[in-house]
């Protein structure tokens, strides 16, 4: 009797601990082993570990977590008390395929692991009768090249206003992504039912040629209670929704595109200023705008100055403006030229050209601008008698440095070894003429008479030639005309310093001296001398006596 009684105690002890240990255990299960990309399984953990609760960071690799909750429950069963503790957990997958939800931990314990199937079905992004809330991922060009600008834009389209709301998209594996702009908010009808839209664009360029995959967009956000829910009591709405990913086929450099590679949608260029007159020496400003469709500041050549026979030529820096257009980015391009004939005539400004590559025809094309002939006036000082020589048939420089050809450069540098001859010959000339006018005696000088006795010599130059060697002639052209603006010419500068009547006139004209022949900085002389002598020179009173011309009548006695 008394070893029937030990078995039984023994017996019961063990199923004490068998339904101890399993109730010790935490369970781990799901609502559905198989769903669609785009929509949310349910995780359930359960444990009779009062104080402990899961860590589910190891979930955030592969899924979106929402709608977490806990709850306890406690029951009595033969007066034995148990309790057991419920967590719940939306998963949204953020991919394709078969995924794994880890052992996950709680308290001392730990889950056994799951396997959920996610389908990359484009259904997924379809839009259901009853759906408040979907995505819609749009391209401009589903073929495009390798670095050419792609315009991807995003709408997110939702039926109820928004509380709160988080809307992403993620970098395709071998291209980059750039948001641009701020998002753009509008309504549209679809199916019968109107839907907000909010409208945000990226700018994406391929790097490798090949398959490019855009992953789906993903959006999780809360709608604003309805009065229904409020009467209720309930909660704002959840709202999810995920876009079908979007494959691109990325097209390889052609071995024929001209260099350097620019694939474009279209490109179109433009004069927007021309001088309307020019003068000998003096500038004038040249405009030209050029508008690139499918491309951005940083892909856009530099485009150089034209080269000008018989003109020099000064570039500003370019000016940009970018934009989205039709979801298509497009850049346009401003830059100005300040011309200096040196000479009158007929001054030729070689059309710039641009070799760029049309995505569209598969084909390499250039754009180019027209000849521009411009009529020049004589100027006055020293380029009152310089004559523009006759140009030949103008060569674009432009077109052989954007295109990078080597016979293109070639010819270029030939082009500019005979416009340097051109430049020397006109230089000599302009030195003979100048030493023979300086070489002239007095007799042949223009001369003023001031009073009876006196006479002075006319200047050789004026306040128009000493703006012009500010802008565009070197520092020794500066000295002599100034040399040039004194009554009775100076030779030299102290002379000139001699003869102004003004302090901040001498100090600029020491600037020049030093930056001459002291090692002074330039720039600062000619500002200087711009300032100082922006009104003109001014010259002390000077009282010259002359030898008469004929000897007196009567001499002294």
């Amino acid at each position: 009797m008394k070893h029937r009684l030990l078995f039984a105690i023994s017996c019961v002890l063990v199923l004490l601990i068998g339904v101890q240990s399993t109730q010790a255990a935490t369970r781990a299960s799901l609502d559905r082993n198989r769903i669609a990309l785009g929509e949310s399984a349910t995780l359930t953990l359960e444990t009779d570990q009062v104080s402990a609760t899961p860590d589910l960071s190891p979930l955030r690799a592969d899924f979106d977590l929402s709608g977490q909750a806990s709850s306890r429950q406690v029951q009595i069963t033969n007066g034995v008390t148990t309790a057991t503790n419920t967590h719940v957990v939306n998963l949204t997958p953020r991919r394709a395929g078969t995924l794994v939800i880890p052992a996950l931990p709680v308290g001392a314990q730990r889950s056994a692991p799951l396997a959920l199937v996610v389908e990359a079905s484009a259904q997924a992004a379809t839009p259901r009768a009853d759906a408040t809330a979907f995505l819609e991922t749009e391209v401009d060009d589903p073929s495009p090249y390798v670095q050419q600008s792609v315009g991807v834009t995003l709408r997110l389209f939702y039926a109820v206003p928004l509380a709160s709301g988080q809307l992403d998209l993620s970098s395709p594996d071998g291209a980059s992504l750039q948001r641009v702009g701020d998002d753009v908010q509008s309504t549209r009808e679809v199916d019968g039912r109107r839907y907000n839209v909010v409208e945000r664009r990226y700018l994406m360029v391929p790097e490798r040629s090949g398959k490019l995959v855009i992953p789906g967009a993903r959006f999780i956000g809360r709608g604003v209670n309805g009065w229904m829910d409020d009467l209720l009591g309930g909660n704002s709405r959840e709202m999810r929704a995920s876009g079908a990913p979007r494959t691109l086929d990325v097209r390889a450099q052609p071995a024929t595109a001209p260099q350097p590679w620019l694939p474009l949608r279209d490109l179109r260029m433009r004069y927007v200023g021309a001088p309307q007159s020019l003068r000998a020496g003096e500038a004038g400003t040249l405009a030209i705008e050029v508008i690139a469709v499918g491309a951005t500041q940083a892909q856009m050549p530099e485009l150089p100055a034209p080269s000008v026979p018989g003109a020099q030529v000064f570039a500003e820096p370019a000016q940009y403006d970018e934009s989205f257009s039709n979801g298509t980015p497009q850049v346009k391009l401003t830059r100005r030229y300040s011309l200096v004939p040196n000479g009158a005539g007929t001054l030729t400004i070689p059309g710039l050209k641009v070799a760029w590559w049309d995505v569209r025809a598969c084909a390499a094309k250039t754009a180019s601008l027209p000849h521009l002939n411009l009529q020049v006036a004589q100027g006055s000082g020293g380029f009152a008698g310089a004559v523009l020589p006759t140009a030949a048939t103008p060569q674009v420089v432009g077109d052989t440095a954007l295109r990078g050809d080597a016979s293109g450069m070639r010819d270029a540098a030939s082009d500019w070894k005979w416009i340097a001859v051109a430049f020397a010959l006109l230089w000599l000339l302009t030195l003979v003429w100048a030493l023979q006018r300086r070489s002239v005696g007095p007799s042949s000088r223009a001369k003023a008479v001031v009073g009876d006795a006196d006479v002075v010599e006319l200047p050789t130059h004026t306040q128009a030639d000493l703006k012009r060697a500010l802008d565009s002639g070197d520092l020794d052209e500066v000295g002599e005309v100034l040399c040039g603006m004194c009554l009775q010419p100076a030779t030299d500068l102290d002379t000139v310093n001699a003869k102004l009547d003004s302090e901040p006139q001498r100090q600029a004209v020491e600037y020049l001296r030093r930056a001459r022949w002291a090692g002074g900085d330039g720039v600062v002389a000619r500002a200087a001398l711009r300032e100082a002598f922006r009104k003109g020179p001014g010259w002390r009173q000077v009282h010259v006596t002359a030898t008469g011309i004929l000897p007196p009548l009567y001499p002294p006695g």
